[in-house]
């Protein structure tokens, strides 16, 4: 059953720093965040201006340019926020230890649960990077830095015995490249789908194809990852 549709993002962005200390510029630039996360919840970023955006705000436009050169540097900050997002939803295959089936769902999990409360903006991260080549790059190497880091978790486990010897990198990057577009064909836009079954397909893949077809499904392997 897919989710009714919402008409403001839920993730919020706090100023910084933490009271009592937080100025004015802080929440400005706070609410600048947090209005582009409500606009492209439910538009196109091709929708998306600078007069639209300061227009759900209760401050004026020429405050924008204080604390952005355009909506470009926006996506950024905001792609930063989710990078951080998804490195820490993720890191238990990354970085632990024990039955690295068990860890990948976990950490499957933690990456749907991200794209879920995020799709939208992931779908509209993608929008800018097709209109901007400044952006499309800084796009390329938030996957890239993805890219890295399976492609070293799959040589570590290659190492250790635990997949099978083949060319990590292209693996990492066609997995990699599977869930951006399986989070936003699924999450990005309204009405969303429903994650639990996300989730499976993509642990199906991703296990079956690092760690083998008899292992997706087991509650528990006798992989042991030191």
């Amino acid at each position: 059953m897919s989710q009714s549709k919402q008409s403001k993002s839920p993730l919020r962005v706090s100023p910084q720093p933490t009271p009592p200390t937080i100025t004015k510029s802080a929440r400005t630039r706070a609410a600048i965040l947090n209005a582009t996360m409500d606009f492209v919840w439910t538009h196109p970023f091709r929708d998306l201006t600078v007069g639209s955006l300061m227009a759900s705000t209760d401050v004026g436009r020429s405050a924008f340019y204080k604390h952005f050169t355009g909506l470009y540097e926006v996506m950024e900050t905001l792609m930063e926020m989710l990078q951080g997002g998804i490195v820490d939803a993720t890191e238990h295959w990354y970085t632990g230890v024990g039955d690295p089936t068990a860890l990948l769902q976990k950490g499957l999990a933690g990456l749907v649960s991200v794209g879920y409360e995020q799709g939208p903006l992931l779908r509209s991260m993608v929008e800018a990077a097709t209109t901007d080549e400044r952006f499309e790059a800084i796009w390329n190497r938030f996957m890239e830095s993805f890219d890295n880091t399976v492609t070293e978790r799959i040589e570590a486990d290659q190492a250790q015995g635990l997949i099978a010897d083949f060319d990590a990198r292209p693996v990492a990057i066609a997995l990699n490249r599977l869930n951006a577009y399986t989070l936003i064909q699924e999450f990005g836009h309204h009405p969303r789908s429903e994650p639990q079954p996300v989730l499976e397909a993509l642990a199906r893949i991703w296990i079956s194809t690092l760690y083998g077809t008899d292992r997706f499904g087991e509650k528990s392997s006798t992989l042991v990852r030191t």
